[in-house]
């Protein structure tokens, strides 16, 4: 059975996720946390402090990057980044769209990223994200349970059980209510349920999450299912981190969670967009940096990318490594690929096992079949961005890319542990 504080840990991971349905609400979460530990909220838009000893958190959209500076720090001091990302797959609401036939309600959405469609049927979804009101503010929105994807029942596809096949477009659209579709409006319910007038409403960004709350079960408490695990496991590790570990004393402690990883990272708050430089540059600056001592500063840096990887599938081994197969409870994945789909390297891996030793924690590789071409994460766009040292790590799951997806409660009590060790230093 897990430890208490390995319970404690997932059962806090749930109420993260509850509080984060959209990446939106993710970085909200972040910095209301953090805050709450001590940490000063900053403006993109205003003058930064130059302060050692500060802690600091700033929010561009759904990402959000939060620092801790030595008391000691120079010009040169480096930085040791925990990056994870906010967004996941599922769905996000289109233009118009209110939509319905037949005496349905529909909503007219979009397929984010790249979900399991069919584990999104015949649950109840919360569609959640910002609303951009008449005088350019925002307003963090969030419907409750009001969707859901209704499967065809088996008396009426008597193959679905041989094969189903959802078309993207026509089998995706989620009921949300009964009526005509010119006498209501799913937007203005949204807006509605957050206290918003629907009149003021002038742009939104909607996404669909699962709305159930995360829960541990299993024989000994060994399992724990959640909704947006990928990748919010990881920011809530990287946030517990940062706010529990001992003030660094010889590096700036930082973490960042980006958005859009699920659909290719190249927007202003995506890990190929301008975000952690920018912030890095400010840093730099405030500590009194010239180019050369932030160039020296970041080679002396690193990155932790942390993102789950695929624990080994008891009906699915041959999908597989031979040999590498990462297993629930075993501890953290290091995440290796010789294409450079991820960023780790020899120097990387010696690192990790040594944060790891240092957390007394286990670990172990994930590491592709030949035949079944691995994923990618924020770490190459990195390492390629900056030129830190990076290594790609994180917890290994079961039906990633699910609405519902299963970790090891002690895989994510562990992954929070090594992230302090390596912010320690």
């Amino acid at each position: 059975m897990p430890a208490p504080a390995a319970l404690a840990h997932a059962d806090d991971l749930a109420d993260f996720v509850a509080a984060s349905p959209s990446s939106f609400h993710a970085a909200a979460e972040v910095a209301r946390r953090l805050v709450a530990a001590g940490f000063s909220t900053l403006a993109e838009d205003a003058p930064w402090p130059a302060q050692p000893g500060g802690r600091f958190v700033v929010v561009r959209d759904g990402a959000a990057i939060a620092w801790r500076v030595p008391e000691g720090a120079t010009p040169a001091t480096p930085v040791r980044v925990f990056g994870a990302h906010s967004d996941s797959p599922g769905f996000v609401l289109k233009p118009r769209p209110t939509t319905g036939r037949f005496g349905w309600l529909q909503a007219g959405v979009e397929i984010y990223g790249g979900p399991l469609l069919n584990s999104w049927l015949d649950r109840e979804l919360r569609l959640a994200g910002r609303l951009v009101l008449d005088d350019g503010s925002t307003v963090l929105a969030d419907s409750g349970p009001l969707l859901r994807l209704p499967q065809l029942a088996i008396h009426l596809d008597r193959s679905a059980n041989e094969g189903l096949t959802l078309d993207r477009q026509a089998h995706t659209q989620p009921v949300w209510g009964l009526g005509e579709a010119d006498s209501a409006d799913i937007l203005a319910a949204v807006a509605a349920s957050s206290g918003v007038d629907p009149a003021r409403v002038r742009g939104y960004d909607l996404a669909t999450a699962d709305a159930a709350r995360g829960a541990v079960f299993g024989r000994d408490d060994v399992f724990f299912a959640s909704g947006r695990l990928d990748d919010l496991a990881s920011v809530h590790a990287g946030v517990v981190a940062l706010a529990e570990a001992p003030h660094p004393t010889d590096h700036v402690a930082m973490l960042a969670v980006f958005d859009h990883e699920e659909v290719g990272s190249a927007t202003r708050s995506g890990a190929s967009g301008p975000f952690l430089a920018d912030v890095l540059e400010r840093v730099a600056l405030a500590l009194g940096a010239d180019r050369d001592a932030h160039l020296r500063a970041l080679a002396d840096s690193w990155c932790v990318s942390s993102d789950v990887g695929h624990a080994v599938h008891p009906n699915y081994p041959e999908k597989h490594d031979p040999v590498v197969k990462p297993r629930l409870g075993s501890g953290p994945i290091l995440k290796i690929n010789a294409n450079q789909r991820y960023a780790t390297d020899g120097v990387g891996t010696a690192a990790w096992h040594a944060w790891c030793a240092d957390a007394g924690v286990r670990s172990q590789e994930f590491v592709s079949n030949n035949a079944v071409p691995c994923g990618s994460t924020i770490g190459p766009l990195t390492a390629t961005r900056l030129g830190i040292r990076t290594v790609d790590v994180g917890i290994p799951i079961l039906s990633m890319h699910s609405a519902r997806e299963l970790a090891g409660v002690d895989d994510l009590h562990a992954l929070a542990r090594v992230a302090a060790a390596y912010f320690a230093g």
